[in-house]
């Protein structure tokens, strides 16, 4: 008798678990066929494998993604800002085709984005870091500043952000696959305001909610490499910079609300940069939610414009 029901108990307990993991595989077999319709490209350089997809036509614009994403989840960020430009986006150190180089640095990032725009033969090209892409946005602005016609860094990874730290051991655990989409699936509204990092009683608008849920569905499948090397080398990096040495047009956006990466920062970042103009949004968390219109007219107007700004003063 108590053979048979423990024999039950286990069936009964196997029977949800097998569903569940169908249904995780299932996801991830969505996820990879999503990453499969967009065309992607490789090339090769010292630092190994160096994956971008493209899109659109018109002046080019190098978009940085921020962690957890790759080229396609960088072409996605920008897709309602940059309606205009050829857009190109590669995956950074460790994400999706882009190799993790031994003793990887923001700087050989820095480096390898300008291989690659050598072999698009680009010489120039106006940049957007978003987020954690800020630092390797920032060290191609240092290291290769004739490549660079403007600089914009969109709710970035900046000096003193709590971004800007190395994270500990939990939290690389409590971002692994498994867990995200555990969270994904079963508690998509808290999922939601993680990703979007808005404060608590932000009324999300429906064109908001189904933004946040295909930018969440971006993230997956998650490459831990490029996460780990992120959360512990790259992120913290940026403590270090010279910003008075970055001799670019620079734009800085934040928004007053971003419950992630920080509003004051990323202030007090532009206040360092030669010229920097630094436009302060009111809401919106750290996707930006509901500033599209805003944001892409500020770009339009600071990518259109070829003054010097180093010769201006910081806006605050």
């Amino acid at each position: 008798m108590k053979t048979t029901l423990v024999a039950a108990l286990g069936a009964g307990l196997a029977i949800p678990a097998c569903g569940l993991f169908l249904r995780y595989r299932r996801d991830l077999r969505a996820a990879r066929a999503r990453l499969a319709a967009v065309e992607r490209h490789v090339i090769s350089t010292q630092w190994g494998a160096i994956e971008y997809a493209e899109r659109g036509c018109g002046d080019p614009v190098l978009v940085v993604h921020g962690i957890f994403h790759n080229c396609v989840g960088g072409l996605l960020s920008v897709r309602d800002l940059l309606s205009d430009r050829r857009v190109i986006a590669p995956s950074r150190f460790g994400y999706l085709g882009s190799s993790m180089p031994p003793d990887a640095t923001p700087a050989a990032q820095a480096d390898a984005f300008a291989a690659l725009l050598d072999t698009l033969d680009i010489r120039q090209i106006d940049v957007i870091g978003l987020s954690a892409g800020a630092t390797s946005s920032l060290q191609l602005a240092l290291r290769h500043p004739r490549k660079v016609r403007h600089l914009a860094v969109l709710v970035g990874n900046l000096p003193g952000s709590p971004t800007a730290v190395v994270q500990p051991s939990s939290v690389k655990r409590s971002n692994g696959q498994l867990a995200m989409w555990a969270v994904k699936t079963f508690a998509p509204s808290t999922m939601a305001r993680l990703v979007s990092a808005v404060p608590k009683g932000f009324a999300m608008t429906a064109e908001d909610a189904r933004f946040v849920k295909e930018f969440i569905d971006s993230l997956f499948p998650v490459m831990p490499e490029g996460y780990d090397f992120d959360v512990s080398v790259s992120n913290v990096d940026v403590n270090d910079y010279n910003l008075e040495s970055i001799g670019v047009p620079t734009l800085i956006v934040h928004t007053k609300d971003d419950r992630l990466a920080s509003h004051d920062a990323s202030k007090r970042a532009a206040a360092r940069i030669p010229g920097a103009r630094f436009v302060s949004l009111e809401s919106g968390g750290h996707l930006m939610l509901g500033q599209a219109e805003v944001v892409r007219n500020e770009l339009a107007d600071f990518f259109a414009d070829r003054r010097d700004r180093r010769a201006e003063q910081v806006a605050s």
